[in-house]
């Protein structure tokens, strides 16, 4: 009895100290509660849990995808390389494959967003400005049936007396651009306070341009990109994993709305915005992931 008794409690003992070992190699968890993310997956942490937002596909072969535009075709978007990438606009699919490659003849300085007008031209904007300093900002008008025929809308903002400003003023990057009405629009990515998100215009033809500043958003973030719905009357500014929604019954009254915050938390560093119809938002990560957000 004495025999089976210590037997027992020395595989007791044995038992005990692998699940402490166990748990220390772990973080203080047990190896099957580790990791709840799919593999494969880029970008896609923690994404499956929220609400309305479905992952659609993989990007493979863009390179930090940076802004998503229509093509006017269905079933496929343009979309384009971050900072440092080659001046190549990507046709790809609703679950990211690549269909064709344009090679744009120009340089790419920093492009970070990309919007189409009514009549079928995009707008590149090369206005990526991390550091406030840049004084060449161009946005690329073309028409990808032609994309050997390339116009340059220039543009300067009017409040902004130094390149690069002090730090606490730094809120001349941009990464967000919208065509509306026979203009584009910018939407600033506040860098120094994460608070405001100016909105400057220049018309949509080619041209040299002083910026009209049209206001000021209260934008807890730093907006990515920006989207509105085919009704006009839902605006989207991404942000790096949430997004703030403004709506109104025209553009102007959405421009005075409060923005409403919506958390995407877990999908990665989500970059592009495009609406295909009034409720269904398309979203693109530069990690290579491809979203869809329903709104109810």
């Amino acid at each position: 009895m004495r025999v089976l008794f210590f037997a027992a409690a020395l595989a007791g003992t044995l038992l005990s100290s692998c699940s402490e070992a166990q748990t220390q190699e772990t973080g203080g968890k047990p190896k099957e509660e580790k990791s709840g993310k799919k593999k494969g997956k880029k970008g896609s942490k923690g994404a499956a849990a929220i609400a309305n937002l479905t992952e659609v596909g993989t990007m493979s072969g863009v390179p930090e995808s940076s802004g998503l535009a229509l093509t006017g075709e269905a079933g496929s978007f343009f979309t384009h390389g971050d900072d440092g990438t080659q001046p190549i606009l990507y046709k790809i699919s609703t679950t990211g494959k690549t269909l064709a490659q344009l090679d744009i003849p120009v340089k790419s300085h920093d492009w970070e967003s990309i919007t189409r007008d009514t009549n079928g031209h995009v707008y590149i904007g090369d206005v990526g400005n991390n550091n406030n300093s840049r004084q060449d900002l161009v946005i690329y008008r073309l028409n990808p049936a032609n994309v050997q025929q390339v116009q340059e809308i220039h543009l300067k903002y009017p409040d902004q007396k130094d390149f690069p400003p002090a730090k606490e003023e730094r809120n001349f990057d941009c990464e967000a651009t919208l065509w509306h009405a026979g203009k584009v629009y910018l939407f600033t990515k506040d860098r120094a306070q994460e608070q405001t998100s100016k909105v400057y215009a220049v018309p949509d033809q080619p041209g040299n341009y002083t910026a009209q500043q049209i206001t000021r958003l209260a934008i807890p973030g730093q907006v990515t990109d920006a989207a509105l719905s085919p009704n006009g009357r839902r605006l989207v500014l991404l942000a790096r994993q949430e997004m703030f929604v403004l709506e109104g019954n025209s553009f102007e009254e959405i421009l005075k709305a409060t923005p409403r915050q919506i958390s995407l938390k877990g999908a990665g560093q989500t970059e592009g915005a495009v609406f295909t119809d009034n409720n269904t938002l398309y979203i693109s990560n530069e990690q290579g992931a491809l979203y869809t957000y329903s709104f109810q």
